[in-house]
């Protein structure tokens, strides 16, 4: 199950502060003017990724503050406000409502690479293992191990890694399927990889928007996952990955790109490498988007449009008996 809006940055928590739960009353107000101008600016001075997608803010401004009018409906209000934050073509970007939630929804920029059915007949024992949050078993003469984990839910833990890990211990390689994956818990993240890394280990750099201009930011700082000082597995692991693989998951593959034993496989994930924070509007709404950037270790933020594989394979729809994706895992494990 997709966990789009999900997310959970705790270190957020710890770095900005909320602004107020409830609007101060001599400046709550329904005017649909008063509430496109705030939202606007908000974003205008905080969103971290317009000049990476080429975004023209001033003009898009011009175009949805031509569709208000003094009386129209919160409705019609919100289909307004919430298209304008769909032109940043992000899923960190939200306006939620009592009766609605905006989203763009990058998953749908390629296509489903994903068929959990298909795996569970074709692949798997009915009587496979669900160790929360995982779903695994052996593979290919039990010489492959395959692991399920649809969403980054911050249960997680050592107990349940250890056991996954003890059981795939003499296994050729690991299957690690993070098609579909929409996000989660960041905490879960470096607990993962923790158990596939044999010293600390540099996987990108984070920075924060910090002034009123586009390109106004902090440092970059680094971000290291830390080897677990227990159970790890160091032989070669293949991340499944696709367009449903978003934030969280979008995490993880690019810290792959610095771990040499696992092998990033499918599709373009979707993004989602900013970190979300926001707000609320003068009539009560609340909205949130990125405020961070998460870069490579070359200092780029160009894996926010999604992070590339390392192999390229697609599901071929036309034929329900495989899954080319897995089929392509097994045989690099072989």
């Amino acid at each position: 199950m997709k966990a789009k809006n999900s997310i959970v940055f705790i270190v957020l928590l710890s770095l900005f502060s909320c602004e107020k739960v409830l609007f101060e009353e001599d400046l709550a107000t329904t005017n649909p003017h008063k509430n496109f101008e705030y939202l606007w600016n908000e974003c205008n001075e905080k969103y971290t990724y317009f000049d990476l997608k080429n975004i023209d803010w001033d003009a898009t401004k011009t175009k949805y503050a031509a569709k208000l009018y003094d009386d129209m409906s919160q409705d019609s209000l919100f289909n307004v406000l919430g298209a304008m934050l769909t032109e940043l073509k992000d899923d960190h970007v939200n306006l939620i409502s009592n009766f609605n939630i905006s989203f763009f929804g990058t998953e749908y920029l390629g296509q489903d690479n994903f068929y959990g059915r298909l795996i569970e007949e074709n692949y798997l024992k009915r009587s496979y293992y669900i160790t929360r949050p995982f779903a695994h078993d052996f593979l290919d003469n039990e010489e492959i191990g395959y692991i399920r984990f649809a969403s980054f839910t911050g249960t997680v833990n050592q107990t349940n890694l250890d056991f996954i890990l003890n059981r795939y211990k003499d296994t050729k390689g690991l299957i690690f399927d993070l098609r579909e994956n929409g996000g989660g818990a960041v905490t879960d993240i470096f607990k993962i990889l923790s158990r596939f890394i044999e010293e600390k280990t540099l996987t990108n750099y984070s920075r924060i928007k910090n002034g009123p201009d586009h390109d106004d930011f902090s440092e970059a700082e680094p971000v290291y996952v830390t080897p677990h000082n227990g159970i790890r597995y160091t032989n070669k692991v293949i991340m499944l990955v696709d367009r449903g693989t978003y934030s969280a998951g979008s995490f993880t593959a690019l810290a792959t790109k610095a771990i040499p034993n696992i092998i990033l496989m499918g599709d373009t994930t979707g993004g989602g490498l900013g970190l979300p924070n926001g707000g609320q509007l003068p009539n009560g709404w609340t909205y949130r988007f990125s405020i961070t950037q998460a870069l490579t270790l070359d200092k780029s933020p160009d894996y926010e449009n999604g992070v590339p594989p390392d192999i390229n394979v697609l599901f071929d729809w036309n034929d329900l008996t495989k899954d080319e994706v897995l089929e392509r895992a097994i045989l690099e494990l072989q």
